[in-house]
C-alpha cells in the first residue's frame, strides 16, 4: 500500500497518528483545568521571602 510493503514502517506511522490524536485530545481537555500545583500565588511558600 502507497509503496511500503514493510509492516514495520506502518506501525510507526500508526503508533505516530494515536499519539498525535492524543496529545490533541489531552490538551483540548486539560487547558482550562486550574493549576493547582503553582497558582502564582508565592505567599504560601516559606522560602520566598517579599522584600516589602
Amino acid at each position: 500500500m502507497f509503496g511500503i510493503d514493510d509492516p514495520g514502517i506502518w506501525t510507526a506511522y500508526l503508533l505516530s497518528a494515536a499519539c498525535l490524536i492524543f496529545a490533541a485530545w489531552y490538551g483540548i481537555t486539560r487547558r482550562n483545568e486550574e493549576d493547582e500545583e503553582n497558582d502564582g500565588n508565592d505567599s504560601n511558600n516559606p522560602d520566598k521571602t517579599s522584600e516589602s
